[in-house]
């Protein structure tokens, strides 16, 4: 489906946007351009929202705000922002409102193949390590989800031959019907149980990142971390890992042997990445180049990764290479 015949379909729908932030906003300018009828709602007052609420009004959308923002929702079509757990629409759902995102789409209408990336730790730094090494390849890249801007506004832009690359909360996999061709889960601990249910619930939304994969397709995983470990069993797909402790174990994927990282096919084995070579500190950067690595594999090659590594100071605010001194 292209995104301009989802568009279309929604035009003798009634819409209603949660959540009036960097995500949605870009979804909203969206829709009303498409002539599409949308109600936005948010927490916050009009005050707290400021010049954006007359944005909005001015562009033809009705807004719905405060503490009862959520109260009758009713509408055909109800794009849930990823912090609001589902659970606050099922009310709608029960009335017959479709529930979705703007990531949900995205997956629906993107033209060009998905890699994605998701986990406790390390998301964002080997999302953006991904992103980087196929640019550097000389890749058309959109990057995006969880990291950079939302991506569904940007559709008729990108080109079959182009790589979304995306990161992934669990937030934003919770209603998730669609996998990427290429994933890479880089582990799983007790995290944001403040809003899931419970570890379970917070397991179950990591797992669509590959639950919907097919035989061909990749999944990326942790080796040496026992629930993602134990959660790729379910996968479809392909698996390759990624070890820093046990690298006799690794018969597909990359492994950390003689300070340096390898990467194994079968019987064919080669070093990818020495550890003088790699500029960010810590050993869960090599983890986390071991699953950038795994999941280039194929479109980047080995000397663009190691001219890379060399220059790579990290992502923003975390342990990132201000200056030498």
């Amino acid at each position: 489906m292209t995104l301009a015949t989802y568009l279309e379909n929604l035009k003798e729908k009634s819409v209603a946007v949660i959540g009036i932030g960097i995500s949605n906003v870009p979804l909203i300018r969206l829709l009303r351009a498409a002539d599409i009828s949308v109600t936005a709602c948010d927490k916050k007052d009009r005050a707290a929202l400021g010049e954006i609420a007359a944005e909005l009004e001015t562009l033809g959308c009705a807004l719905r705000l405060g503490e009862d923002y959520l109260n009758g929702l009713c509408e055909d079509v109800i794009f849930r922002t990823p912090g609001l757990h589902p659970r606050f629409l099922e009310d709608a759902r029960k009335r017959g409102s479709v529930i979705t995102s703007e990531m949900e789409v995205f997956f629906e209408v993107c033209p060009c193949p998905i890699i994605a990336v998701t986990g406790s730790d390390g998301k964002t730094t080997t999302t953006t390590m991904i992103a980087q090494l196929l640019r550097a390849s000389g890749k058309t890249v959109h990057l995006g989800g969880n990291i950079g801007r939302p991506l569904l506004a940007d559709t008729e832009q990108i080109r079959e031959d182009h790589f979304a690359v995306v990161e992934l909360s669990s937030f934003q996999l919770m209603t998730m019907k669609k996998s990427p061709y290429r994933a890479v889960l880089t582990n799983l601990s007790p995290n944001h149980l403040d809003v899931h249910t419970d570890m379970d619930e917070y397991v179950e939304a990591k797992k669509a990142i590959f639950a919907y994969q097919n035989s061909s397709d990749l999944l990326v995983t942790n080796l040496d971390n026992e629930i993602a470990r134990n959660v790729s069993g379910e996968a479809v797909g392909k698996v390759e890992y990624f070890t820093r402790k046990t690298p006799e174990n690794i018969k597909n994927g990359c492994y950390w042997k003689d300070n340096a990282i390898w990467y194994r096919a079968g019987d064919e084995e080669r070093c990818v990445l020495k550890r003088e070579d790699i500029l960010l500190p810590g050993v869960h950067n090599i983890e986390n180049y071991m699953a950038a690595i795994s999941a280039v594999q194929g479109l980047v090659d080995d000397e663009t990764i190691c001219a890379f590594a060399r220059e790579f100071g990290g992502v923003e605010h975390s342990i990132e290479l201000v200056r030498e001194r």
